[in-house]
């Protein structure tokens, strides 16, 4: 989607991993394929194997360690769009509503996240309604994560009652499948580029 001497920017599909897995199945996979075009190209941040949309990697240590501390202090502006079941109402005022939850690890259930009020780490998610389907009971909605908690935004809609449709993981075990994919898209990702320090960001529409 984007290159340049820093940065590698990727759409990347649905199903397809950010980086391999354990089994051979699972070579096949983002990095692998920037990889194979530029050699220098290294994992800054993932997106889990069901989202899709926008992932940067960063081209040579340098660039990394400027975006992944980006990254870590929250500099970069990230929105998905997703598709949950239900009626979510709509927020008062400017339309935004906060989830603040914090999320640990399910360790019976691995590599399921869970609500801990107790042990959890803090975690906040901005959350805004763009569109009611009443014919199917779904919302369309814009999520903002403000920290980066694995299936973080996954575990927030299913916090709220409101489950991402076509999240197989969280499901349960009656629940009829709702979509052939994870409706949850990864559609703006902007930060300070790692060499000028200029304002850059990247679009990509929802294929769903």
């Amino acid at each position: 989607m984007h290159c340049d001497e820093a940065l590698v920017v990727i759409d990347k599909p649905s199903g397809l991993p950010a980086v391999p897995g354990r089994t051979p199945v699972l070579q096949d996979c983002v990095s692998a394929r920037v990889q194979a075009e530029f050699a220098d190209a290294l994992v800054v941040h993932r997106l889990d194997m069901a989202t899709s949309g926008l992932m940067v990697m960063a081209r040579g240590l340098a660039a990394q360690r400027r975006l992944a501390a980006a990254f870590a202090r929250r500099e970069v502006d990230k929105h998905y769009i997703a598709v949950v079941r239900g009626h979510l109402p709509e927020a008062p005022g400017d339309g935004w509503r906060e989830i603040d939850l914090p999320l640990a690890a399910d360790w019976p259930a691995r590599p399921r996240q869970r609500v801990d009020r107790e042990c959890g780490k803090p975690s906040l998610t901005r959350c805004r309604v763009l569109a009611h389907d009443d014919e199917r009971d779904r919302t369309r909605v814009e999520l903002q994560p403000l920290s980066g908690r694995t299936h973080q935004l996954r575990v927030h809609l299913l916090a709220i009652g409101h489950p991402i449709v076509g999240d197989t993981l969280y499901a349960q075990a009656d629940d009829p499948p709702q979509a052939a994919r994870l409706m949850l898209h990864a559609s703006d990702l902007g930060f300070a580029h790692p060499l000028g320090g200029h304002a850059v960001a990247w679009h990509s529409a929802a294929p769903f």
